[in-house]
């Protein structure tokens, strides 16, 4: 099979960018594993923080990839433990390629915390390839009547987005704050639109672009990240992989609100606006930061279930399966409309 692999933290092979398409082996599955024939894989912006050495360090050479959608072509022994799965099912693979299940955070629901956590195409090979392997309860039946490549997103951009929504208690009639306006940005404001539709959304993006994209898709009001909205927010969920938008969201919360941070590493480069955090300015009056860490096999599959219910389907930039630096190069420079996407097959 063909598959992108990245060899080491910040690599350059060539003038085409940190990953190189080589020929490898097909995987075998192993005991309770499928087989899957991947026709598309999301970029993510964590695929950037393992590029450029900011996640726990993965397994090298690695394939990259964690938003797969795909059919299963084969199963290991005992791979038909999960009977709602068969050959020729599609299905994605999340984040999340597998967990303890024994572990105390695991038996209470917060398997996205297990020490023994694994990422897909970080600890394990991933979906920027023609083939991979995933524990069969780990893999999700997926609607149909969506295209691969708009389902891609929803894995994780999505699902994560989902997450870090319900981590800041908003409800409906609320005022939510997002900070980047990217791949999940735009997912969780279709999905405020859908679910919530008396709820504000207040938008603070960077690239005059997405601004617009945002008012386009329902948004009380866009700004620049340090434009001050014309309300004070219950609540801002922070989508960027910088710091200081962080410092900033705190500065616009209501008293009792609260910040949730979706990402899974920031940026060194503004660290110093951390001193700048005043106690009086940014964190008194009960205000609240959360952390979002990774999502659960429950986010994904609720997520999916939503998507469905509200026909929410992403914006997505589609990229071949030659294209892969050029679509990380693209996102690393920020812009565009929606979610960036691999096609594989």
């Amino acid at each position: 099979m063909r598959a992108w692999l990245l060899h080491a933290p910040g690599e350059r092979r060539g003038k085409g960018g940190p990953l190189s398409l080589e020929e490898l082996p097909d995987p075998v599955p192993g005991p309770g594993e499928l087989l899957v024939r991947v026709s598309a894989c999301g970029l993510c912006h964590t695929e950037l923080d393992e590029i450029e050495g900011r996640t726990p360090p993965p397994r090298y050479p690695v394939i990259l990839g964690h938003q797969v959608v795909g059919r299963v072509v084969g199963a290991g022994p005992r791979g038909d433990a999960s009977p709602r799965l068969a050959i020729g099912d599609r299905v994605g693979v999340a984040w999340i390629f597998d967990a303890c299940g024994r572990c105390d955070l695991c038996r209470r629901g917060l398997e996205n915390l297990c020490p023994d956590f694994r990422g897909t195409g970080r600890d394990v090979n991933g979906g920027y390839a023609e083939l991979m392997t995933v524990p069969a309860p780990f893999a999700h039946v997926l609607p149909e009547g969506i295209a691969d490549v708009s389902l891609a997103p929803l894995l994780c951009a999505g699902a994560i987005g989902y997450r870090s929504l319900r981590l800041t208690g908003v409800e409906d009639g609320g005022r939510l704050g997002l900070t980047g306006f990217g791949a999940s940005g735009h997912l969780l404001m279709k999905l405020v639109r859908g679910q919530m539709p008396g709820t504000d959304v207040f938008v603070f993006a960077r690239n005059p672009e997405q601004r617009a994209f945002a008012l386009e898709l329902g948004a009380a009001w866009a700004g620049e990240p340090d434009d001050r909205p014309p309300t004070l927010l219950d609540a801002v969920v922070d989508t960027t992989p910088a710091w200081g938008p962080v410092v900033r969201g705190l500065e616009v919360l209501r008293p009792g609100g609260r910040l949730v941070v979706n990402a899974i590493r920031k940026e060194s480069a503004d660290r110093d606006r951390l001193l700048e955090i005043d106690y009086a300015r940014h964190l008194w009056m009960e205000k609240e930061v959360k952390s979002v860490a990774n999502v659960t096999r429950r986010d994904v599959s609720d997520f999916l279930g939503l998507a469905v219910e509200l026909g929410l389907e992403p914006q997505v930039e589609v990229y071949g399966m030659g294209d892969v630096n050029r679509g990380l190069k693209a996102l690393k420079e920020g812009g565009g409309r929606g979610a960036k996407v691999l096609r594989v097959h």
